[in-house]
């Protein structure tokens, strides 16, 4: 059966632009506008990402532009002014650079977009060399898994391991990502449980229960 991607290795993609760290701001500026991106990872040497240029790294040269900011707003947004008089890359980026490791589960890639604010990470190996990218898109293409893959594996891994006991087995729905349970059940301390295994199988969007106390009948060990 085949089972969920567990790691930004399944996701991301591998073909990524980037830029030096000697790029100029129009540079930059034209190769995010040919290829559609928000942001480049900067990179140095044999491609080691030493940081990221994004467009909010750029824009303080636009807000600055005729601006004289007070002696109060220097002080608070020293970086921004900073980034209003760069040229380069290596002056603009962000760094150190927000990077993923292509075994890192998809769960702690999101964590980290989530926490940080950012719409990518470049995926490093262990040397720091740039290896791919991995955005929010990627990450939510584990909801794209077809319902019956979903039935397959909730049945397989969860429901058949976990529900025993019974001569009439629990069994699994799903529509739109949405997991259903239906059956005899002997123990209901269970659910929970199943609750929390089955959300964390990616692609699931949720779980609902339409399950009964088994009853003497459908216990097994009461002859048929």
């Amino acid at each position: 059966m085949a089972h969920t991607p567990h790691t930004v290795s399944d996701v991301m993609t591998q073909t990524v632009v980037a830029v030096g760290q000697e790029a100029r701001f129009k540079e930059i500026v034209e190769t995010m506008e040919q290829w559609k991106v928000s942001a480049l990872p900067v990179l140095a040497g044999e491609g080691r990402v030493t940081g990221v240029v994004s467009e909010a790294d750029l824009l303080p040269k636009e807000e600055f532009r005729n601006a004289d900011p007070d002696r109060m707003e220097q002080r608070q947004r020293l970086d921004d002014l900073r980034k209003a008089g760069g040229l380069t890359a290596g002056e603009l980026m962000s760094t150190p650079a927000l990077t993923a490791h292509a075994d890192d589960t998809l769960a702690q890639a999101a964590r980290t977009m989530a926490r940080k604010a950012v719409k990518r990470l470049p995926v490093v190996d262990r040397q720091g060399l740039l290896q791919g990218i991995v955005s929010r898109a990627d990450l939510l293409k584990v909801f794209l898994r077809s319902d019956a893959d979903l039935a397959a594996e909730v049945r397989a891994d969860i429901v058949d391991r976990l529900f025993t006991g019974t001569r009439k087995k629990v069994e699994v729905s799903v529509k739109d990502g949405v997991v259903t349970l239906h059956g005899p059940i002997l123990d209901s301390a269970l659910l929970p449980v199943a609750a929390r295994l089955v959300r964390a199988v990616e692609g699931v969007v949720d779980v609902t229960f339409d399950v009964h106390a088994a009853s003497a009948a459908e216990r097994r060990m009461v002859a048929g």
